[in-house]
């Protein structure tokens, strides 16, 4: 089952100042955070906030291939965690033609922000991650959600580097 999610926005982790991407289940109490890259959360800002650079980023280069060949970006999803590491496929469409590409989650992300489409992670991916939900229990999860929590919304999506 895949979960459709809204990219809630980018915040350091108080600890490692290490960004962490804030995924939210559209359809439910899961909040997914991912740590990544510094280069990686510049490029999803950009995408969030939409900001044109003189001269095309990566993300900005692949979507415009991409859209000078008629290719769609169908979808990403978040769909594997093995060893504290995710993994991400991009899901593209040329007419009746589909096919996939790996991705890591940042570049999916990234990508898909500026191409507006739609981002999904895997039920098997929330079973196994530092997900936060309403009935979570767990010490660690606990702490993670007491962080967020502490966190002012307004900063989400306003990380600047």
């Amino acid at each position: 089952m895949l979960h459709k999610m809204i990219l809630k926005g980018i915040t350091l982790d108080p600890t490692t100042n290490s960004p962490i991407i804030i995924l939210k289940d559209q359809h439910g109490p899961s909040i997914l955070p991912i740590w990544i890259g510094i280069f990686e959360a510049n490029a999803i800002m950009i995408g969030l906030e939409k900001i044109k650079a003189p001269r095309p980023m990566t993300h900005d280069l692949i979507k415009n291939i991409l859209d000078e060949m008629h290719v769609r970006i169908a979808k990403i999803i978040i769909d594997d965690l093995n060893e504290n590491v995710f993994y991400a496929t991009l899901y593209l469409k040329n007419g009746e033609q589909e096919f996939t590409i790996d991705a890591r989650p940042s570049d999916a992300i990234a990508i898909a922000l500026r191409a507006e489409a739609e981002i999904y992670v895997s039920s098997s991916v929330l079973e196994h991650s530092s997900v936060i939900t309403e009935d979570t229990q767990d010490h660690e999860q606990d702490a993670l959600r007491a962080l967020l929590e502490s966190m002012d919304p307004e900063d989400f999506g306003k990380y600047k580097m």
